[in-house]
């Protein structure tokens, strides 16, 4: 039997409900907190914590209180941390056990916070210590038994396995709207974004403004350089644009594609993104290999007429652009303050042009 004479099929049973719980857990916050109700359910526990190793700082990082919680305990603490411990014995690669009565910190830690005894569970992830889970139970209840620890490493394995799903996902995810060059979010992201951005512009009238910039002379750098030069070359131009998105509040830095970049503010007034668009062109224009950069932006704020789709918002932008280019502007283009941009937007040039707009062929409707 477990401890407190727990029949042993309510224990198994506690693990598969744990397992079914972790597999529908879509977020590290989720699985953490499953794991911790889990896994203090399975093991007959009043209190569990999951903590996760920060070596470089040399401590755990509590993420998670689950049960009975001592004063001061926080469901999600913000940042409660503790050493990371020594545990006592030989078995420091499997779980071990303290009690009230045990000497040094662990049996002090129980006695503060009113536990008889603890579980301690490393947890494996990927091969690497990753964290642990901790199980307690109240003063006066059975200790932790042989049966018990041995127990505990099956749930060990299975909450670490939750967490090896979910780091493989969030891994995935970002791979998926990460652009592989310059870490910053790529189109897919960048279409996701825009359009939840025009939908609550249409719905709350928030401003919601793109800037596209295109780095100019990326084949001639290719040329006289290699590829490897312009990849270079657009790394520092990422980055460039990251730190300036990054004193917007709520914008994206993104990397469409190529030579082409942007960036997507939600809330901001226009004329504090075209002044970070206008900042950003002039340090742009210093980065060696390169010419600089072509930039257009559009904006809600400004009067550029309906904007039922991010396509229309992008299309502007890109015309805006086009124009900077066309024209060698050292600043940004900005649609609404330029009426030709309009007229480029709604009626692409054809033949030679470099490209049609975004969203929308020559000739095409809107």
């Amino acid at each position: 039997m477990t401890g407190n004479d727990r029949p042993p099929d309510e224990a198994l049973r506690a693990v598969v409900e744990l397992a079914l719980a972790l597999a529908d857990a879509a977020t590290l916050r989720d699985t953490v907190r499953v794991a911790a109700a889990g896994a203090r359910q399975a093991l007959n526990g009043s209190f569990a914590a999951v903590s996760v190793r920060e070596p470089e700082r040399g401590r755990l990082r509590v993420l998670v209180n689950d049960g009975e919680r001592a004063p001061g305990e926080e469901e999600f603490p913000p940042d409660e941390s503790s050493p990371l411990p020594n545990p006592p014995g030989p078995a420091a690669a499997g779980p071990w056990t303290a009690t009230a009565d045990s000497p040094g910190p662990h049996g002090e830690a129980l006695r503060r916070r009113g536990r008889g005894s603890c579980l301690v569970v490393p947890l494996l992830v990927d091969g690497r210590a990753w964290g642990e889970l901790y199980v307690a139970r109240p003063r006066g209840a059975a200790a932790f038994t042989p049966y018990d620890t041995a127990f505990a490493a099956a749930v060990g394995a299975v909450v670490a396995a939750g967490i090896t799903q979910t780091e493989r996902l969030a891994e995935a995810r970002r791979l998926a709207y990460t652009d592989p060059l310059t870490g910053l979010a790529n189109r897919r992201a960048l279409d996701l974004r825009l359009a939840e951005a025009v939908e609550r512009h249409r719905a709350e009238g928030t401003v919601v403004s793109l800037v596209v910039c295109d780095v100019n002379g990326l084949k001639e750098v290719n040329d006289a350089y290699g590829h490897a030069g312009g990849d270079r070359l657009l790394e520092r131009f990422g980055a460039l644009l990251s730190r300036h998105g990054a004193a917007l509040p709520d914008t994206l830095a993104a990397r469409l594609g190529g030579d082409e970049f942007c960036l997507l503010s939600v809330g901001p007034p226009a004329d504090d993104v075209v002044r970070t668009a206008t900042e950003l062109c002039a340090q742009a224009a210093a980065l060696e290999p390169g010419r600089g950069v072509a930039c257009g932006t559009a904006s809600t704020g400004d009067p550029i007429g309906p904007v039922p789709t991010g396509r229309r918002l992008l299309r502007l932008a890109d015309a805006a652009q086009y124009a900077a280019k066309a024209a060698g502007a050292a600043g940004p283009v900005v649609a609404g303050r330029d009426r030709e941009v309009t007229r480029l937007a709604d009626h692409p040039p054809r033949g030679n042009a470099r490209r049609a707009f975004r969203g929308r062929q020559p000739g095409g409707g809107g």
